[in-house]
């Protein structure tokens, strides 16, 4: 005589599989925008210590703070992707440490 196979194993195996990959699935995606949003904000803390020491550096050199942030990107070859970051640069005067800001652009 045969055993018969209980009806709701099989059924039970059929929601089970895909409920799994499903949760996989959410778990990577997740995991992924977390990956991805720490590594713009730590892009943008290393454009903001590049614009800082790019001061620091002029200022070393010859003895004021750069006017304006395009000053620090002829003269001391600080690069800012505008279609990423923008930047606000408040310079009060010669010997006082520029204002900065970086801010993400929104798309």
């Amino acid at each position: 005589m045969r055993k018969q196979k209980a009806p709701w194993g099989a059924l039970l195996r059929a929601l089970l599989l895909p409920a799994i990959i499903v949760a996989v699935l959410v778990f990577f995606s997740t995991a992924l925008n977390s990956i991805e949003s720490g590594r713009g904000e730590e892009n943008k803390r290393q454009l903001e210590q590049a614009l800082r020491r790019g001061c620091v550096a002029c200022y070393a050199a010859e003895g004021i703070y750069p006017p304006d942030i395009d000053y620090l990107k002829e003269h001391y070859g600080v690069q800012v992707d505008e279609t990423q970051y923008v930047v606000f640069y408040t310079a009060f005067a010669d010997n006082l440490m520029p204002d900065i800001t970086v801010l993400e652009q929104t798309p």
